[in-house]
This record gives structure tokens, C-alpha cells and sequence, in this order.
């Protein structure tokens, strides 16, 4: 999901800015030329219908077909004065025509020796590929400079842009647009508080809340820039990725796109909505061309279960992705543990995936549900509906639940498999070499003595994760023991390990990893700290 999910950013983007640099080129070409030189030159008439003194403003007025010349550019208007100062005010069907570039608008007045004009009233500039509309715009021809404050649209073959502010700086070789800046084609909207864009560095600058959104994906940061010329981007602060029920938020988002080459940094963030899974960390490294995703640095999943929630820890947490099933795989790498209010466990790695809802753990695994310890070569756990369904012990399954302080209820067997219901074990079947030790109760719950049995097959049924009966099968060997008549070596079966120093006990212990030699060496510092 993540090759299609960057590979779509990085289209958005690039159509985003080759068309944003497109409508700003022309931008460029709004500036008339006509007082680019180094001693300001007269405006000069070319025609008029009349021509007459205006004593009241000590300006020539010209009426009818009136057309001025400055320094190559032609303006023309229905009436105009020029003052002796040289400045002109122009009215009526103002119309300016530099090489291909027109403007026209209601209203003129340009300074000729401060290269300052504002054209106003339903302004309108062309040229061949591209349109302006606004009501107000100011030239600042001496710096090189035009901006519009009121509000402007560019309309250009495929994209149309518009804002309150834009403005051009020829001495920084940087466009402005500012507030209510939406880029906007059948592909895309982009939506920004500021858009800058250097024509020197060809890299986009955003500042503010901006969005960028697509059919099926959206972006959004409140700082950034695009890097044109390398095909490079960062986004930063809230920095969101969405796509296909796939959200990646970050304080940063880099992307590559000539290596295909994505990180994230600081509080990442991934959800998956469809699967209720959230991955967390301080670092995240994607790949475009085979949508593998990978996050360390106190490394998180989160996958919900009804109203309870599934914490998962490791090194490193890396998740590869189908691209035929569209499903992930999660493989979480060295140290996992994880915490559920009511299961808990820890291997060295472990691998979850969306194909078949199965969590898969390997070497030296033990799980934990209720009062019952699970341990085996390899635990394989089967979720359905976002709930507990069955896990299966393989090789040397051994389940353990503890009477008191010295005595274990334990079963044993080649392969277990356990079954749950509403996430409690509930009853458990042995596979090859049975043996099971569990202190049998009365009613009152006294114990009345000790059962211990061999037998190649049983089934197991749990009441509140307590054995309530036993079914042998294939030639059982059963005996009820006094719980003062069985040898205390008899009462423990071989490979039983209780682990109970390592469980974690809330969702912060995942982050911590000791073995149980460690925990039991913390234990006994702390009672003697106690006892001193």
C-alpha cells in the first residue's frame, strides 16, 4: 500500500509544482517593459481624436482613441491626462500591450520617473497560455516588482490558481502568495495560508496549514518546501500523509523521489483504519518501489480488540507489504513484548499478518492469559473479529498456572492447541506425549488432592482459567494423589519454567527487556532495601 501511497504524493506534488512554476512564469511576463531604462524617458502620444489644455489640473486631456508609447510598450484608452511631471491617468477600456502580454482594465495611473502604476477596476492580463483576473494591481517597474491585494485568479490550460495576495520580486527571484491560496486542477486541489516559489533556487515554500488532496490521498503540513530541480520534499510541524485507509503523521516527512526513498522523524504516527492498527516511533524509513516500511526508536504497535487495546514493542518493527493482496505483514525484530489487559507476552521476534490475522512468535516465546503461562519452541496465535480465537503451542507446548508460591498446575505435550472464548482460554487439546499435574478442588475450593496423568492425547476444559475436568484419551495413566502422599519432584514435570518475574504487567514494561535471572536479582535487592 505504501509504493502506491508515496509513488502517489510524489505525482501530486510534481503536477503541483510544474504547474504552480508554469502560471508563475507568467506572472513574470505581467510586468510591462515600458520603464526598464536608466533615465526615465517621456511618455509620449501617439494619437488622439482631441487634445486640450485642462487649466484645473495643468494636464494635457486627450479623448477619443487615445494611444500612449513608453519605452516599447503601447497603451491604449478611451480618455487620459498626462501630467507635465510625467504621469498619466488613463480611464475607459484601459488596454496595455507588451510583446504578447495584454492587460486592460478600467482604470490607470503610472508614475513614469518612480515606475510606480496601479491599474484598477475588472483587471484582466493574458498571454498566450495563461489568464489574470483581479480588480487591483500595483507595478513597482524600478525593483521590479507587481502584486495584487484584493484577491486574484490565474486560469491557465489545466490549472487554475487564485489568492488574496501575490506578489513578484525580480530582485529576489521569488513569487508570494498569501491567504486563501488554492491550486486547483481535474487532478488535484492545493490549498495553502502562503505558497513561495524561487525561481533561482526552482524550490516551493509553504508556510501554514496546507493541503494538498487528491481523489484517493491528501497531504497536509503547516511548513514545507518542494525541491523541483532534485525532486526532493519536506514537510514539517503536524506533517499527515493519507491514502487508501492509510495515515503517516510526523513532525517530519522527507521524500526522495530518485532513489524512491522516504523518512519520517519525531512522533510518527502510522495508522492503518481498516485493520485498527496504530504504529508508533521516533523514526520511520520507507521504500516506493517495494512499499517496505520500517520504524525504530522505541518502536510501538497499537492494534485494538473491541474497547481493549493491544500494545506491541521491539527493536525494530518493519512491515512489507502484498502488493497483489494489498494486505501487510508486520515482523516485529528482536526484544518484542507485548501488553493487553488480560494477555501479555514476549520472543525474540515476532510476525503478524493482516493475510490470515495470525501472530506467529519465534524463539523463546511465552504468552500469558490470566493465570496461565504458555511457553513452547514456537507460538502461533490465531485472532478473528479483533478477538482471541486459538493459539497453537508447537514442540514442547507447556501450559502452567500457579497454586501458590512453590506448586504449579502444568500441561504438557508434543502440540497443544488452546481455545478461546470472549479472549479467555477455555479449553485446551494435547497432541503426542500428554502429561498434566493439577491440584484437584472440592466445591468449597479446598484442595483435595494432587492429579497427576500420562497420557498421549487429552482435552482440558478451564472454568475462569482454573482446570474444571480432564478427558484422556489413547491408554491414560491417571492418579489422584493426597496432596501429602506425592513427592515434591513428583509435582513438578520436566521443562516447566515459571516466568512470572518477566510478564508485563502494564503497557510502559514492554519498553523494558530483562531476563528472568535479572527480574528475580531486581526482586531480591528490592526486599532487602525493604527490610533494611
Amino acid at each position: 500500500m505504501v509504493d502506491y501511497y508515496v509513488q502517489s504524493i510524489f505525482t501530486i506534488q510534481t503536477r503541483t509544482f510544474a504547474a504552480v512554476n508554469k502560471i508563475l512564469v507568467f506572472i513574470l511576463l505581467l510586468l510591462p517593459a515600458f520603464a526598464f531604462g536608466q533615465t526615465p524617458r517621456k511618455i509620449n502620444v501617439q494619437s488622439a481624436n482631441s487634445l486640450e489644455f485642462d487649466e484645473r489640473t495643468d494636464a494635457q486631456r486627450l479623448v477619443g482613441n487615445v494611444v500612449f508609447e513608453h519605452e516599447g510598450t503601447l497603451l491604449y484608452c478611451d480618455s487620459a491626462y498626462l501630467y507635465p511631471d510625467n504621469r498619466m491617468d488613463a480611464y475607459s477600456h484601459v488596454r496595455i500591450v507588451s510583446d504578447s502580454v495584454v492587460a486592460t482594465g478600467d482604470e490607470l495611473r503610472y508614475d513614469g520617473n518612480s515606475k510606480l502604476g496601479v491599474l484598477q477596476g475588472n483587471v484582466v492580463m493574458t498571454d498566450p497560455d495563461s489568464r489574470l483576473e483581479t480588480d487591483l494591481l500595483y507595478y513597482d517597474l524600478a525593483n521590479k516588482s507587481a502584486s495584487y491585494t484584493t484577491g486574484g485568479v490565474i486560469t491557465g490550460e489545466r490549472n487554475n490558481l487564485s489568492s488574496i495576495f501575490g506578489q513578484y520580486r525580480s530582485a529576489e527571484r521569488m513569487f508570494y502568495f498569501r491567504k486563501d491560496v488554492v491550486l486547483k486542477n481535474e487532478k488535484y486541489t492545493t490549498e495553502s495560508d502562503s505558497l513561495h516559489y524561487s525561481t533561482l533556487t526552482e524550490i516551493a515554500y509553504f508556510f501554514g496549514p496546507t493541503t494538498i488532496t487528491s481523489e484517493k490521498n491528501k497531504i497536509y503540513c503547516e511548513r514545507g518546501f518542494y525541491d523541483t530541480k532534485n525532486d526532493y520534499s519536506e514537510f514539517i510541524k503536524s506533517a499527515k500523509f493519507e491514502s487508501r485507509g492509510q495515515i503517516i503523521e510526523a513532525d517530519t516527512l522527507r521524500y526522495d523521489r530518485k532513489t524512491g526513498h522516504g523518512k519520517a522523524y519525531r512522533d510518527v504516527i502510522i495508522t492503518d483504519t481498516s485493520e485498527k492498527v496504530v504504529i508508533r516511533g521516533n523514526m520511520a524509513d520507507y521504500r516506493e518501489e517495494s512499499g517496505e516500511m520500517l520504524v525504530a526508536d522505541r518502536a510501538e504497535m497499537q492494534k485494538q480488540f473491541g474497547k481493549d487495546t493491544l500494545f506491541l514493542h521491539a527493536d525494530t518493527l518493519l512491515s512489507l507489504l502484498d502488493t497483489i493482496s494489498d494486505k501487510r505483514t508486520l515482523i516485529a525484530h528482536k526484544k518484542a513484548q507485548f501488553y493487553k489487559s488480560d494477555f501479555q507476552g514476549r520472543c525474540d521476534s515476532l510476525v503478524y499478518a493482516e493475510a490470515d490475522s495470525m501472530m506467529r512468535l519465534f524463539r523463546n516465546p511465552v504468552i500469558w492469559n490470566d493465570e496461565n503461562q504458555l511457553t513452547a519452541d514456537t507460538i502461533f496465535i490465531q485472532l478473528a473479529n479483533d478477538e482471541l480465537d486459538r493459539l497453537f503451542l508447537q514442540r514442547a507446548g507447556f501450559i502452567a498456572s500457579q497454586v501458590d508460591s512453590l506448586h504449579f498446575n502444568q500441561i504438557k505435550g508434543r502440540d497443544i492447541t488452546g481455545y478461546f472464548e470472549d479472549n479467555e482460554l477455555s479449553r485446551v487439546h494435547v497432541r503426542g506425549n500428554g502429561e498434566s499435574v493439577y491440584f484437584a478442588e472440592d466445591d468449597d475450593g479446598k484442595y483435595i488432592g494432587i492429579n497427576k496423568a500420562v497420557c498421549s492425547d487429552m482435552m482440558i476444559y478451564l472454568d475462569s482459567s482454573s482446570i474444571s475436568s480432564i478427558m484422556f484419551y489413547v491408554e491414560p495413566e491417571a492418579t489422584l494423589f493426597p496432596t501429602n502422599q506425592l513427592p515434591e519432584d513428583e509435582m513438578k514435570l520436566r521443562g516447566l519454567r515459571w516466568l512470572g518475574e518477566i510478564r508485563p504487567l502494564k503497557r510502559e514494561d514492554i519498553f523494558i527487556w530483562k531476563s528472568a535471572a535479572e527480574k528475580a536479582d531486581d526482586s531480591r535487592r528490592k526486599r532487602i532495601i525493604q527490610a533494611d
